[in-house]
């Protein structure tokens, strides 16, 4: 979605080639196969552990640390991967963001008309928004030793990354559409004046 933004506000005339059907669908094969790759090696890593204590795990879903604080064998390579695959994948995914936004940012200031530059920067904050939840959450959660984990706290961010993020998504997005915010503004103010 930041390169989209990058290309339909920094070169809008050239966003049909930039952007073209097949182009999309090599960005969407690329990550798709990235996150098999991924979880074909964690997987694998994961059957090599051994587990002799509870097998109730204490966590909301089936995710690599709460998995790997219930094996009684060595799981250094393990948090060792996933350290470094989180590290390579979240922070060079944050990096590229944040240089398209740095783009994205300087062509919006060189908009003549105000107007322009508040639709463009309504756009932007939406997506910004949204990458800062996901990934401040995500990143919090793997860029940590297993011997860190509290897994109360990481219950907690892991709902937020997991739910609470993708549950937002038509929400903020839909607040750039003028008809969304009439009619927010109006149940606010009912609501507001029956309490």
């Amino acid at each position: 979605m930041a390169y989209d933004r990058y290309v339909a506000i920094c070169n809008p005339l050239f966003y049909r080639a930039n952007m073209s059907r097949r182009f999309c669908n090599q960005l969407v094969a690329g990550a798709s196969a990235f996150g098999w790759v991924d979880s074909m090696i964690n997987t694998c890593l994961t059957f090599q552990l051994s587990f002799c204590h509870s097998n109730v795990i204490n966590h909301f879903c089936c995710d690599i640390p709460p998995l790997l604080a219930l094996s009684c064998s060595d799981t250094y390579i393990n948090e060792m991967l996933v350290l470094t695959i989180t590290y390579f994948t979240g922070c060079s995914s944050v990096v590229i963001i944040l240089l398209s936004y740095v783009y994205i940012i300087s062509s919006i200031l060189q908009i003549c008309s105000a107007k322009g530059r508040c639709k463009a920067f309504s756009t932007c904050i939406c997506h910004l928004t949204l990458v800062v939840m996901f990934y401040g959450t995500a990143l919090f959660m793997y860029l940590r030793p297993i011997s860190s984990y509290s897994m109360d706290t990481d219950k907690m961010a892991s709902v937020f990354y997991m739910l609470v993020t993708p549950m937002l998504h038509p929400l903020i997005y839909s607040l750039r559409n003028r008809e969304v915010k009439d009619a927010l503004r109006k149940a606010m103010n009912k609501f507001l004046s029956t309490s």
